[in-house]
């Protein structure tokens, strides 16, 4: 008996209620939501952010990192949107699966700084307590690819490849029906697993701060998608040296983490003090601070 990871029967990605028709995708990228907004606010709040900063800043991050994830996917995808045969409409799908987590990170960054202005909260204070929560709700959103059977890569012999219906419209042709495939969700998934418990450990022993964190996580996750990018077999479209679309903006990721590391680290070699932009603290800490001015 050849040994393999099966994929989960299609009729199991939805089911209804009542009128409604769920679909698994969609509950594994909100559970991944809310577990990175668990472990946000946790990590914020125990710097001294309000309890409720995080709730205010999501409300503007989710939907712009959606919106940009789902850009993203469909620019680099665009044959399977446009053409000859193609229905236009599809891109509004987003259930059907179809999203990129680089393109999230650019919509997210940007709502995520229009609601840290909102709420007084620094951006980079921000950006580090997010960054572990990111990997962990990547992680969670993977197994909704694994339900779509999407995110395989080439053929391998490998007792863990993934099994793909040849019926797949992105099986592969000319290849036996009982090919097995890079499982790159449970790649990634792992890797991501491992990126959380990495960052909370530099953590301890490094100063990460001033954006350091998040900037260890684009450089973790930029890492994991170059590699996978090469592995599939659904590539997005080539770009110049002939590498996917997703290759460039991987290192693209890299670089602007390592670039985030170097000069935060230059413009603030002083620790953080607040998480709160200055004037910005909350009422309570100003009177604590004049209290203590007062009584010294």
């Amino acid at each position: 008996m050849r040994l393999g990871i099966p994929s989960p029967d299609l009729d199991w990605a939805t089911f209804s209620v009542g009128p409604l028709t769920i679909h698994l995708y969609a509950l594994f990228i909100l559970a991944g939501i809310a577990a990175a907004v668990w472990l946000t606010s946790r990590r914020l709040t125990a710097r001294g952010g309000h309890p409720d900063a995080v709730l205010d800043i999501v409300m503007w991050a989710v939907p712009f990192g959606i919106v940009g994830a789902r850009i993203y996917h469909v620019v680099t995808h665009w044959g399977d949107y446009f053409g000859a045969g193609q229905d236009p409409l599809v891109v509004l799908y987003i259930w059907e699966g179809g999203i990129a987590i680089l393109g999230s990170l650019l919509g997210g960054a940007v709502g995520a700084y229009i609601g840290c202005r909102r709420a007084g909260i620094r951006f980079w204070s921000f950006a580090d307590a997010l960054a572990p929560a990111m990997l962990l709700a990547q992680a969670i959103g993977r197994l909704g690819n694994w339900f779509n059977h999407e995110l395989f890569g080439s053929p391998t012999t490998l007792p863990w490849g993934l099994e793909i219906p040849a019926s797949n419209r992105a099986f592969p042709e000319g290849l036996p029906a009982d090919t097995l495939f890079h499982p790159l969700f449970l790649y990634e998934m792992l890797w991501n697993l491992l990126g959380v418990a990495v960052i909370l450990l530099l953590e301890k022993r490094l100063s990460l701060r001033w954006g350091a964190a998040f900037g260890v996580y684009l450089i973790w996750y930029g890492s994991a998608r170059v590699w996978l990018e090469l592995l599939r077999i659904d590539p997005t479209s080539s770009t110049p040296l002939g590498l996917p679309a997703n290759v460039w903006g991987a290192l693209a990721a890299i670089a602007v983490g390592v670039a985030i590391i170097v000069v935060q680290r230059r413009r603030h070699p002083e620790g953080e003090e607040s998480v709160y932009s200055p004037g910005r603290e909350p009422a309570e800490a100003h009177a604590h601070a004049t209290d203590d001015d007062s009584g010294a």
